[in-house]
């Protein structure tokens, strides 16, 4: 796998007024450069909306950041339906975490920075190292490489290192323990996957309050029937699942802050991430 904090570094170098063009795709997954493979390549870039992906971007890349949020969930014309907003106004100060269920992908990373970043600007989520290069949102986001096809994910070390430097600092982080996007559970709800205990861990580490928020829906049926078939089918999916919620009504709940005292009282992991879970989706009858 090609290492993401050199394509990081690389990007860096210029602005641009893109996401992915056909040559990074071709980077990233090597397969795409013979001959066939760029055939290939041509299909999956058009059925995947990349080009309208770009687009979309291109009209708010001179922002940053919150800024490049807004303005992007204003071009896509979304809405929401906040439930107790109230809380973020009176967030804990200095570090703390911000965990929430993963229902829709890339999306629910944007709308946590447009929740959280005009409150703490200094707000970084934990995310896949492929979203930087969303390169306006960089300044948000702490990138880990992913382990694809795995129910027990684990962050990598650069993740760790980054993210126990932006919290020591005073600084607050978002995760998704569940580590990729819900999927279609053998009880037939589209729910998270495990939450990992490397997150956890993480969060027992830190000492720090934490603020569960959950997002109501997910994404399409069609979108979860192609995860049963091939993940990376249904990766390929997800920028149209973004177009397809334009002018949607988003319902997000945010929790009361759970206080240091209150996690200290679950000493392991597995009692920890299941208090944790439960309290996130409680939300969801609020």
């Amino acid at each position: 796998m090609n290492n993401p904090n050199t394509d990081i570094q690389t990007l860096q170098k210029f602005k641009r007024k893109y996401v992915l063009n056909f040559e990074d795709l071709q980077y990233i997954i090597p397969a795409f450069r013979s001959k066939t493979g760029a055939m290939a390549l041509k299909l999956l870039y058009s059925l995947a909306k990349i080009e309208k992906v770009n687009q979309t971007y291109a009209n708010s890349c001179h922002l940053q950041g919150a800024q490049f949020v807004d303005s992007l969930l204003k071009d896509l014309k979304i809405k929401f339906e906040i439930k107790n907003e109230e809380i973020l106004n009176r967030l804990p100060k200095g570090a703390f975490v911000t965990v929430s269920n993963h229902p829709y992908g890339a999306l629910d990373g944007i709308l946590l920075i447009h929740l959280l970043a005009s409150h703490r600007p200094d707000y970084k989520v934990m995310v896949n190292w492929i979203l930087t290069y969303i390169e306006a949102m960089s300044v948000n986001f702490i990138a880990v490489e992913p382990t694809p096809n795995s129910e027990h994910r684990q962050i990598s070390m650069s993740g760790i290192r980054a993210s126990m430097k932006h919290v020591r600092e005073g600084h607050p982080i978002g995760f998704f323990p569940a580590g990729a996007v819900s999927k279609i559970r053998p009880n037939l709800r589209i729910e998270d996957r495990e939450w990992q205990p490397s997150v956890i861990r993480l969060i027992q580490q830190f000492k720090v309050p934490v603020v569960p928020i959950y997002f109501h829906g997910h994404n399409s049926l069609f979108y979860n029937l192609l995860g049963i078939i091939s993940w990376k089918l249904r990766t390929l999916r997800l920028p149209n699942e973004v177009f397809n919620k334009e002018h949607k009504i988003f319902k997000i709940t945010i929790g009361e802050p759970i206080p240091v005292s209150e996690l200290n009282k679950y000493k392991d992991l597995k009692s920890l991430g299941t208090y944790l879970k439960e309290q996130t989706y409680k939300l969801k009858k609020l």
